[in-house]
């Protein structure tokens, strides 16, 4: 029986022959392992085991019987279970048929509408030459070299080499033996560039600083800190020139015309692939959209913890400690994703219904080719990495990331595109 959305509701009963056949067979399990003072291992009588052990022999009953019988009545009515049931309103009585209730939820049923011919905002990226000049300045910029000054008093734009520590108002003490500090730099904070200027190395001084509520580091956020700096030494940056020779150190390029050009076809790709994501997103919003169906609690919870899951690994990996959460409302905080959560698994079964409509699978070289990807970035060999990933079931997920991927790419490739409004 429906109840709501993916929700149902059967009444089951198990015949008094079966129930009574079963209680036999526990019965006799129960004799072969139960010790009762008076006899022999194996030979209490069924009565006193029946008695005495009242409370397992039912349970091990149901456990038998109940599982057997829902999967009998699912696949009688072709229903197909997502989750665990609730297996309520349990009637058993000697003499009497069993009878119970099973809640479950079931994978939804759902016609798909057109999906070929989608139209999209899509407009092929374009490159230019400031685009390129900038990124070769910024290519520069990352082999700077920083060298060593005679010592004299800093000025700006100088790269001051300084140990750092906290004396007060930090919540936890600061020590940062050597770190450099470009004086008026555009990262730089003011107090620091203040206290630096006419500095000379082997100096000391205390310097007064006040960061703002939204600053990166929790333990200095929104805090007025007073710091002892010590100047270790004054260095200048120098850029390499740009050259045919500065082309030939960064790789397999003759001259500055093929790194620009090797530099162009990196942007492209870059933008190339942001574009298509932001076509792909759009195309999965108006599927779900044009698609109203129910979908299953039980797949909705399970996105919403992963959503949370990945977020609380990012925030761990960003430094923030996961005890400070621990005062959070999950629940108010699950409710708030609950929406997003919903669209996203109906979005991942329409982009399954497609794929099994299109027939797109995953190719066995598909697949070595990701596992031979997450080898490289885990340096490990390639058969531990699949072994690995076998035992932790983490090659079905693969699987089905590179099938969704495919069929978005599908997808893509038949929609209409046309360019963003300006």
């Amino acid at each position: 029986m429906l109840i709501e959305g993916c929700k149902h509701e059967l009444e089951i009963t198990v015949p008094v022959e079966d129930l009574d056949r079963e209680t036999e067979r526990v019965i006799a399990r129960l004799q072969a392992k139960v010790r009762i003072p008076g006899f022999r291992p194996g030979k209490a009588p069924a009565g006193i085991v029946r008695t005495r052990f009242a409370g397992e022999l039912r349970q091990q009953v149901l456990e038998s019987l109940v599982p057997k019988a829902l999967d009998k009545r699912l696949e009688e009515e072709h229903l197909s279970l997502v989750g665990t049931p609730n297996i309520v309103d349990v009637h058993f009585e000697k003499g009497e048929p069993l009878k119970f209730k099973a809640q479950f939820e079931v994978a939804p049923e759902f016609e798909l509408g057109e999906y070929r011919g989608i139209t999209v905002h899509y407009s092929e990226p374009q490159v230019s030459d400031e685009d390129v000049a900038k990124r070769l300045e910024q290519i520069r910029e990352g082999r700077a070299e920083y060298i060593n000054i005679d010592p004299r008093p800093v000025e700006d734009g100088d790269y001051a080499v300084i140990s750092l520590d906290s004396i007060s108002g930090a919540a936890e003490p600061v020590h940062q033996e050597e770190m450099m500090v470009n004086v008026a730099g555009p990262d730089t904070m003011a107090a620091f560039n203040d206290a630096l200027r006419g500095m000379t190395p082997g100096e000391e001084k205390d310097v007064e600083v006040e960061y703002p509520e939204d600053y990166g580091q929790e333990k200095l956020a929104g805090r007025k800190v007073t710091f002892r700096m010590h100047l270790k030494v004054i260095r200048r940056k120098e850029l390499p020139e740009i050259g045919d020779e500065f082309a030939k150190d960064l790789g397999d390029y003759q001259n500055m015309d093929e790194l620009r050009g090797a530099i162009r076809k990196a942007i492209f790709s870059e933008r190339e692939h942001a574009a298509q994501q932001a076509a792909k997103n759009q195309l999965v919003e108006k599927l779900v959209e044009a698609h109203e169906f129910p979908v299953p609690e039980a797949y909705v919870d399970r996105q919403i913890e992963v959503q949370l899951e990945s977020q609380l690994r990012e925030l761990a990996g960003a430094g923030v400690d996961p005890k400070q959460f621990k005062n959070l409302d999950w629940a108010k905080l699950k409710e708030a994703r609950r929406e997003k959560a919903t669209n996203e698994v109906r979005g991942s079964l329409l982009l399954g219904k497609i794929a099994d409509r299109e027939a797109i699978e995953v190719t066995q070289d598909e697949l070595d080719r990701e596992v031979q990807r997450i080898a490289r970035e885990q340096r490990e060999p390639v058969a531990a990495t699949r072994k690995r990933l076998e035992e932790k079931g983490i090659i079905r997920r693969i699987v089905s990331g590179i099938r969704t991927e495919k069929t978005l790419s599908f997808l893509f490739e038949h929609a209409r595109k046309e360019a963003a409004p300006e």
